[in-house]
């Protein structure tokens, strides 16, 4: 499979979904599937899955479907899951446990090489096998290990100092869990954010508009 520009990001927001139910399939022991099934287990038109895959080229058989390891490879392929990435974590709580703990556990791509906080008590603390440091000495630290990849989990207030320092020391792209937006402002780093009370509220519209259309 090729891979091609200029997809559209409604496109490639698609590809991890694709990933993860062929992921699903594999475990279930499923060796091969037709567009037409994998459309009604992901509640997505037959059409919409050839055209999203003819984006990256043919691949397929007309009349056999799609082999499901070959074609979770090939969107791991294109999504860039063989690339390492080196991985910080800005802030040590609750939020930033929980994603140290969950990426080495499900996402071997992002390889976890430091985690920072300020907080005095954190500082030193064993988080899936990484020590805390201090973010004072976080240059230093990119300076030796060259990590490409942050994950923001500090405070509004704190983050565009973070932010200033990562864009001078190499950081490409950031996952972004505060309010601050990083894009805007640093245009140079690639950004997902992930706005957890906008999800909130979101829900809290679905819920309150249930019968209204």
């Amino acid at each position: 499979m090729s891979k091609t520009r200029n997809v559209s990001l409604s496109v490639i927001k698609r590809m991890p979904r694709y990933y993860r139910f062929l992921g699903d399939l594999k475990a279930q022991g499923i060796n091969r599937i037709s567009s037409k099934e994998l459309s009604n287990r992901m509640g997505l038109t037959a059409s919409q899955i050839r055209q999203d895959f003819s984006c990256f080229g043919g691949f397929g058989q007309q009349g056999y479907g799609y082999n499901v390891t070959q074609l979770q490879q090939e969107i791991g392929s294109i999504i860039g899951l063989d690339n390492k990435q080196r991985t910080i974590i800005i802030g040590a709580g609750n939020l930033g446990k929980t994603i140290a703990t969950h990426v080495k556990r499900e996402l071997s791509t992002f390889e976890i090489v430091g985690i920072f906080d300020r907080k005095e008590s954190t500082i030193g603390q064993m988080i899936s096998g990484i020590p805390v440091r201090n973010s004072d000495t976080l240059e230093e630290f990119c300076k030796e290990v060259f990590p490409t990849v942050a994950v923001l989990c500090v405070p509004f207030d704190a983050a565009r100092e973070i932010c200033e320092k990562l864009s001078v020391l190499g950081i490409k792209a950031v996952l972004n869990f505060t309010h601050f937006d990083v894009a805007l402002n640093f245009p140079e780093m690639k950004v997902e954010n992930i706005h957890i009370n906008d999800s909130f509220m979101t829900l809290c519209y679905k819920i309150n508009s249930d019968g209204d259309e």
